[in-house]
């Protein structure tokens, strides 16, 4: 079954296109919702909810080719978290202006695989992490970031340089980086 074939079944409510995409992008989405929820049960959640809103909403979305379905399920998925975190206030952003940080070492970074890089990413405190995600992950602006989450570009950028702090002590504590 092809991704655009499996469009239009869901906007005709078949639930064995719904189940073929499903298959094809939950575990992505998981690993997406987990970036932001540091708790599997409750990222599990959000990410049915997200693909509840996927085909509540599939009538809206127009493939527009390879790729269209998972920018629309990303979308949909980092919206979900963020309700999340802001409906449980569990997304405590500081607005306050640290001069910028030093970034840290591509080199050390690169010798990193994916996974040891997503763990130290769950262990930064939630408003950093979200920052973060949202800037280095999701490539939203400071502007961007600011307008989603009700918080001054200043505050972006202050936890996202708070988040690459954290990242160089967590690197160093883990003997990566000096």
């Amino acid at each position: 079954m092809t991704e655009q074939y499996a469009i239009q079944g869901c906007k005709k409510y078949d639930k064995i296109c719904q189940r073929f995409l499903f298959n094809a992008y939950s575990d992505n989405m998981l690993l997406l919702c987990m970036r932001y929820i540091n708790n599997l049960h409750d990222a599990e959640d959000i990410m049915l909810s997200g693909f509840y809103n996927f085909y509540k909403n599939i009538g809206s979305f127009q493939y527009l080719g390879e790729g269209s379905v998972v920018a629309w399920l990303r979308k949909i998925m980092v919206n979900e978290c963020l309700m999340f975190l802001r409906k449980k206030q569990n997304l405590i952003l500081i607005d306050d202006n640290y001069p910028d940080v030093k970034s840290t070492d591509t080199d050390i970074i690169s010798q990193l695989n994916a996974g040891e890089i997503f763990k130290l990413i769950l262990q930064l405190p939630t408003g950093y992490r979200t920052v973060f995600n949202l800037f280095v992950i999701e490539g939203m602006s400071h502007r961007e970031i600011a307008l989603q989450l009700g918080i001054t570009e200043g505050t972006s950028k202050s936890q996202l340089n708070k988040a690459k702090m954290e990242l160089q002590k967590l690197l160093k504590k883990s003997g990566c980086y000096e």
